[in-house]
């Protein structure tokens, strides 16, 4: 199933897109695409529906985040070997976690806007990995029984703020609306296999991301395994796994980075596109 939510900012209703890929209203049937919807037996549920049955969408309405009510924006970086190396960054013994704030989150192709101050605004695709059910000391070789499904993310960067700051990687990655989530949670039974997954971000029209989640150094599984040996995933919270090479700062001969204007193209195979136009805070 492809599970989104669509409408203006903080009015968002659940829906699902049938096989024609048509959107469909699943506001009568639940609330929201969050918490225990996002469970096996709420996903089940839905699953059972006959899509056909449920109200279509006309138009095209603003997307918003494919998962509500996110409780943590969890964000690993240096995860791809192909991407440490292009930042000259040794390869990380454990996962390298930060946070997001959720303040972040915004629609697939809402306008992202510069923050005050900002020189150095960096694109990043990811995929990302929507937990369905509590999980706490899983080992690796079930974690993905714990994951409701996956999506594409754009972790938006401003590398002053991030490193040029005394201060955590936070900074620059919270920015409001640095937190692209969606176009829709693509339920785990859909994909075969999230270390085979090709993704790419465009800037402009000229590729400058091109990877799979094959070179991922850490996988999703070990990912949750070691997560949640520190603290407790709940249904609901993303997991942003890292991105690969052909981000701004670790342009030749020197970086390059987001100006007013600029639009990003980012997908994932499998799990949709998303498209943001850059702005400027006043």
């Amino acid at each position: 199933m492809k599970l989104l939510r669509f409408g203006p900012v903080g009015q968002e209703k659940p829906g699902m897109l049938d096989a024609q890929g048509q959107l469909r209203d699943l506001s009568g049937v639940v609330d929201d695409i969050s918490g225990a919807v996002l469970s096996d037996a709420g996903l089940a549920k839905l699953r059972a529906l006959d899509p056909t049955e449920l109200p279509l969408v006309e138009g095209t309405p603003r997307l918003g985040a494919c998962v509500g009510e996110i409780g943590k924006f969890c964000c690993i970086g240096l995860n791809y070997s192909d991407h440490a190396a292009e930042t000259g960054a040794s390869i990380p013994e454990h996962p390298i976690l930060f946070m997001k704030a959720n303040s972040a989150i915004s629609g697939p192709n809402d306008t992202v806007m510069m923050p005050r101050g900002s020189t150095s605004t960096d694109w990043e695709v990811e995929l990302g990995v929507v937990i369905g059910k509590t999980a706490k000391y899983v080992g690796k070789e079930d974690a993905l029984d714990y994951v409701a499904g996956y999506c594409v993310v754009n972790d938006v960067s401003e590398r002053h703020f991030q490193t040029g700051l005394t201060g955590q990687w936070t900074k620059g990655k919270s920015c409001d609306t640095f937190g692209p989530t969606g176009p829709w949670l693509v339920t785990r039974d859909e994909v075969a296999d999230p270390q085979a997954l090709t993704m790419h971000l465009d800037l402009n029209g000229t590729r400058m991301q091109t990877g799979s989640t094959a070179t991922m150094i850490f996988t999703v599984a070990e990912i949750i395994e070691h997560l949640s040996q520190l603290f407790t995933l709940h249904p609901g919270d993303v997991i942003s796994t890292g991105t690969p090479p052909g981000v701004g700062m670790g342009m030749k001969p020197q970086p390059v980075y987001l100006k007013k204007g600029d639009v990003m193209d980012v997908a994932i195979e499998g799990l949709g596109a998303q498209r943001q136009e850059i702005g400027q805070d006043a």
